[in-house]
């Protein structure tokens, strides 16, 4: 894949994503917001509705008062009339004439005056009623009578009834006029307007917690919850008991401690699923974008794999076919030593190859669990000195050497001979191939608890931070400039690693770029 594509590609990605999540904020914050507003015009119409609740409540308690008072007296009322309203009408099309009068009359109730406020300054309390009347004549009949004889009228209806709405107008002003000298905790009491309060939010779908009051001139009264505190942002306030010009003497205010809460729990449900859906998104888009990153660093490992197993038999192949051109030559056929020594040289390279070729399958067999590892118990250090012998003549050609500290008291493990002679062969190898100057090596063995920790350190070139932690994966080579200044593929420690761990072991590195690195590996004794 091209560089310029994946990092397009990938900062598109990263925009998307980035995208998604800006807007599921931007859709939280406008819903936490119309939520706000929508409890803000819910809180102003249940207070709107209590304040109004209270007033019909009082104006309620004041009538049925009265009307028990008008009920208890035992004198007939006295009627006096108040108004008198006649239209008269003719038709000359229907010859009909319309009489229509109505009288407003009023009952007077004398009433014990000890049962009302002194502030009333007469016992006399009036009713009003109105009697209507609707006649119908024939204009023929009219005429033809005389002037004093009583007219019968061809149709007659007749209405009598309360005012209604002037009895209910003087009880309204009578009313306010009266309690307006009431204390406000006498008018009503902390429990029923918790009550009302309470019933009223319910019905609006707001449960939660809220606190109340009422102040008269901006002064807290008696009537409060207990935990009332005014905060000018958070209250909402509405007048209640205004008097007949209109004064505003008394406001209700209500506040929610736990509102920002309660909001919340309105979208807890479509929020948790948003975050778990964005969070779905998040891990897809994190484990897309390693396995690319992944398939690229496999991709580019690859590549150097290939390279490098290319430049591995590439060298065996030419020299076996130069020794099979030079056994060609009819001069060199007949010289036995001569021929010899080319098929020894062909046969050294073919094992060569072979040797590659098994380090790729042993890796895959081990990666597929297909190699067969048996083990018995054995000497460690025996194991080590083996691998020693194997690479004998490689460090001698260098002119290097390695130096053993057996401080181990007990160093009997359970491991198989051959693949754990192999696991320190590699090691060795690379102390060797990754030296520069004469390589110096130094192995060391000793007993922790139960565990033999056997340590090889080198004078080589060492490792970065970053290839320590990598040195272990399969094909992993870390870059030197020219890849092929060192012969290899990068399987040696992939099968190291794999190898210790089938034996229940530890192994790790300890390096500093120039002053070489140590390999640690841990194997449990056997009790």
């Amino acid at each position: 894949m091209n560089k310029l594509f994946f990092r397009l590609l990938v900062m598109l990605m990263s925009l998307s994503l980035i995208g998604i999540i800006l807007v599921q904020v931007y859709w939280f914050n406008s819903s936490f917001k119309n939520n706000d507003e929508q409890f803000k015009l819910h809180v102003k119409q249940v207070i709107g509705n209590v304040a109004q609740k209270l007033e019909q409540q009082e104006v309620y308690n004041f009538y049925n008062k009265i009307n028990k008072e008008i009920d208890s007296t035992r004198t007939a009322p006295k009627e006096e009339d108040l108004m008198q309203f006649y239209y008269v009408q003719k038709n000359p099309k229907t010859n009909k004439t319309i009489v229509y009068s109505n009288s407003v009359k009023s009952k007077i109730y004398n009433i014990p005056l000890p049962t009302f406020d002194k502030k009333f300054e007469s016992n006399k309390f009036k009713s009003f009623n109105s009697r209507r009347i609707t006649e119908i004549y024939n204009n023929n009949s009219i005429d033809n009578s005389s002037v004093n004889q009583n007219l019968v009228p061809d149709f007659k209806s007749e209405k009598v009834g309360n005012l209604g709405i002037l009895d209910k107008l003087i009880f309204d002003i009578s009313n306010k006029d009266v309690l307006s000298a009431t204390p406000i905790e006498e008018r009503v009491s902390t429990e029923m307007l918790r009550k009302l309060i309470k019933k009223e939010l319910e019905e609006y779908g707001v449960k939660t917690k809220f606190e109340f009051g009422i102040y008269s001139n901006g002064i807290e009264t008696k009537v409060k919850s207990e935990n009332f505190v005014y905060d000018k942002d958070e209250t909402s306030s509405i007048p209640v008991f205004t008097d007949n010009e209109g004064n505003e003497k008394y406001k209700l205010l209500v506040t929610f401690p736990h509102k920002r809460k309660f909001l919340l729990s309105q979208l807890v449900s479509i929020t948790v699923l948003s975050i778990i859906f964005t969070l779905i998104i998040v891990i897809a888009y994190t484990s897309a974008l390693n396995q690319l990153i992944r398939q690229r660093q496999i991709s580019e490992i690859k590549n150097d794999f290939i390279n490098n197993m290319t430049h591995e038999f590439k060298t065996p192949i030419a020299t076996i076919n130069l020794a099979l051109d030079a056994i060609r030559n009819p001069k060199i056929i007949e010289d036995k030593e001569k021929v010899m020594k080319y098929l020894n040289m062909i046969r050294d390279e073919n094992k060569r190859m072979h040797a590659q070729v098994e380090n790729v399958l042993r890796i895959s067999k081990l990666e597929k669990k297909e190699l067969n590892i048996i083990k018995e118990s054995s000497n460690i250090e025996e194991v080590i000195n083996d691998a020693i012998e194997h690479v004998s003549l490689i460090l001698e050609d260098r002119g290097g050497n390695i130096t053993t500290h057996f401080e181990a008291e007990r160093n009997v493990v359970l491991l198989n001979d051959v693949h754990f002679t192999n696991v320190i062969v590699n090691i060795l190898e690379n102390a060797i191939k990754y030296t520069p100057d004469i390589p110096k090596i130094e192995i060391y063995t000793e007993n922790i608890k139960d565990v033999v920790l056997i340590k090889i350190k080198d004078n080589g070139v060492g490792m970065s931070k970053v290839a320590q932690k990598r040195i272990f994966e399969k094909f992993y080579r870390e870059h030197t400039g020219d890849i092929h200044n060192v012969k290899g593929h990068g399987l040696g420690l992939a099968y190291v690693k794999r190898i210790v761990d089938d034996h229940n072991g530890q192994i790790f590195v300890e390096s500093e770029k120039g002053k070489g690195s140590t390999f640690i590996i841990k194997l449990p004794l056997i009790n």
